[in-house]
């Protein structure tokens, strides 16, 4: 979670940078080139100001959420942010593990699954030997939950 953090501290930083310094020289040099009506160059400069905006908006709430996030209050014997869980999918007769993490971190052939997507939101809150239905936009799939390490569990391994 941290590593995500600063990335989007970073993203942030380099945002405001371009907002702050780089287009109000792009603007200045649009504008001097004249009727601003016809100025594509302008033009540009404004969405892009207006996308880093919307952008730079999005980041900072993104990190008000992050600062939300309490490990204490995660459960222990439930499926959450950080647990990994070992599922059996009875129709493949195969086992896939997937950890939950927040959709920035999200990389599926990784088994990174966020709590935001369809699988991710129905395993939240399941424990080992519960069985799960996700509606995936390739039809339903079934899982039954064989083994469930939390993030707890993953921190009291490390020490």
């Amino acid at each position: 979670m941290l590593d995500i953090k600063q990335k989007i501290e970073e993203e942030l930083r380099e945002l405001e940078n371009e907002l702050k310094v780089e287009l109000p020289k792009e603007l200045k040099r649009a504008v001097a080139l004249g009727d601003l009506r016809e100025n594509a160059e302008y033009k540009a400069a404004r969405e892009r100001q207006d996308y880093i905006r919307a952008r730079i908006g999005a980041l900072r709430q993104r990190l008000a959420d992050f600062s939300m996030i309490n490990l204490e209050r995660l459960p222990r014997d439930r499926a959450a942010y950080g647990s990994t869980l070992v599922l059996y999918e009875p129709e493949k007769g195969e086992e896939v593990t997937y950890k939950l993490v927040m959709s920035e971190e999200a990389d599926t052939a990784k088994g990174l699954i966020s709590t935001s997507s369809p699988i991710g939101r129905s395993l939240v809150g399941k424990r080992e030997g519960d069985t799960v239905e996700v509606q995936t936009p390739s039809g339903v799939r079934y899982f039954e939950v064989i083994k469930l390490t939390t993030i707890h569990d993953e921190f009291s391994d490390q020490t």
